[in-house]
């Protein structure tokens, strides 16, 4: 699985127009699922979003976890996230993981989240999104399992 973080000051996604999903500070999350994918990895991947440490501490230092701001979680699945682009000029998606795959791992992933963390919010699988953030940083992290 990978996961695209971003530190955000505040992030949301639009289906059709309608807001489907916001938080205020804290991560905005881009998931995708690759073949082979299992609970374990969603597992390993949530527990690193929650605890790594990409915000500043009193001393301006990446020290304090997502857990530890109490900031938002705003995931939303994006499977061309698992493209394949190391040739020619058109990605190809054969290294992600099929739709059925992909969306019961993502609402496994969702579901885990709201059990352990107050804040979290998502966009809508498989749909044509349209995402609004501010980047607090920027920061931005690629986490794979």
């Amino acid at each position: 699985m990978k996961g695209l973080l971003q530190r955000v000051a505040g992030a949301r996604v639009e289906v059709a127009g309608e807001i489907v999903g916001s938080v205020d500070q804290g991560l905005l999350v881009l998931v995708a699922v690759e073949p082979g994918d299992t609970r374990a990895n969603a597992d390993k991947l949530l527990h690193k979003l929650l605890n790594y440490r990409v915000f500043s501490d009193a001393e301006g230092k990446m020290n304090l976890s997502l857990t530890d701001v109490q900031g938002g979680l705003l995931l939303v699945s994006q499977f061309t996230l698992a493209a394949d682009t190391k040739s020619g000029l058109r990605p190809s998606f054969s290294t992600a993981a099929p739709p059925a795959l992909g969306e019961e791992l993502f609402d496994y992933l969702l579901v885990k989240a709201q059990q352990l963390h107050g804040k979290v919010a998502s966009g809508r699988f498989g749909a044509d999104m349209q995402v609004h953030l501010v980047n607090d940083g920027p920061v931005t992290f690629l986490l794979q399992t």
